[in-house]
């Protein structure tokens, strides 16, 4: 790599190790403070249940996956990308986000890689990734409103829930931000100029201008909006469900309104804190804060944490092997 590109990098390398350090200081008092004897305790009582986390993930992927061909349909006239293909790259984004030292980018650049690797030209695949990543936003804008509406609704309007409240109308800023910008049609033809004044960085700005094309046309297919939004929004909530069962299965079962809560503002947080790899530290404390909300312990909390991270590795490290699989055979067959 040139000087410049290291010097291109060198933020984003920047974001992820701060965040990486922040995420390893707060789940280490997190882990100074844990029972881990009761915790180990309640794991062992649950045998092998915890691991049917693992399959059930399926659902998460699969609505995921949907929602993405929505977007891919006019690219994919020959039927390249099937679900099942979309299925595994949606899986191996997920892994690359959660289990390399990335600030949860990482996952977007390789999906749009592995689409492309099927006849879907990068430009293409690019914009529905963009488009994907702002659905991801407004659809946790709506799962991060119905866990507050539900929280304040179990609770009356208590004081403590005004944050939370004042929170949730700034996130609002940011997707109606990138949706204002993104639909002009301009943002990458800009951006491009911006870089190559300030800093020296090229693109070309066919590229540039293609992409915000690409990008505009997708946001002008309602129909396939609506879809991928509503299937990323059941996909955020199927999530819930990892937590009821969890705590069904420890021996503290909870309603899954209360579950919905946890799930929602966790995800919530961890999204905010995008440049810590991983989540690590942000899902602990945000499960323990939240899980004290609605009347769960800090151990079975952290429990729940540690069942979700089971099921991280035990579905993404299989997605980074056939991934790299993947990436070894092309090489060798180009070399």
């Amino acid at each position: 790599m040139t000087p410049r590109g290291h010097l291109q990098m060198a933020p984003v390398r920047t974001a992820a190790a701060v965040g990486g350090l922040f995420g390893l200081l707060l789940l280490s008092v997190i882990f100074a403070r844990t029972d881990w004897t009761q915790l180990l305790h309640a794991v062992s009582l649950t045998g092998g249940k915890l691991l049917w986390l693992a399959p059930y993930r399926l659902v998460f992927f699969g609505l995921y996956a949907l929602g993405w061909m929505a977007l891919l349909l006019p690219y994919n006239t020959g039927k390249e990308v099937g679900f099942a293909y979309v299925c595994w790259v949606t899986a191996v984004r997920e892994a690359i986000d959660r289990l390399l030292p990335v600030a949860s980018i990482g996952g977007g650049v390789v999906g749009v890689r592995l689409v492309h690797l099927r006849g879907v030209p990068t430009v293409a695949a690019s914009a529905t990734v963009i488009v994907e990543v702002l659905l991801t936003l407004l659809a946790l804008y709506v799962f991060f409103a119905l866990g507050v509406a539900l929280r304040i609704g179990s609770n009356g309007t208590n004081e403590s829930y005004s944050s939370l409240l004042i929170a949730l109308l700034l996130s609002l800023l940011v997707p109606l931000t990138m949706t204002l910008l993104l639909q002009q049609g301009t943002a990458f033809t800009r951006l491009e100029g911006l870089l190559r004044r300030m800093l020296g960085i090229t693109m070309l700005s066919l590229e540039a201008a293609s992409l915000d094309h690409e990008i505009k046309a997708c946001l002008r297919r309602r129909s396939a909006i609506s879809v991928s939004g509503t299937l990323q929004l059941a996909a955020m909530i199927s999530g819930s469900f990892e937590i009821w069962f969890v705590l069904r299965v420890l021996g503290h079962p909870i309603e899954i309104k209360s579950a919905l809560i946890m799930e929602s503002l966790t995800q919530a947080v961890r999204h905010v804190a995008f440049v810590v790899p991983g989540g690590i530290g942000v899902q602990e404390a945000g499960l323990i804060a939240f899980g004290h909300a609605v009347g769960v312990g800090s151990d079975l909390a952290l429990t729940v944490s540690f069942a979700k991270r089971i099921r991280e590795l035990i579905c993404g490290v299989p997605c980074l092997i056939s991934w790299s699989l993947v990436e070894g055979g092309r090489l060798r067959s180009t070399g």
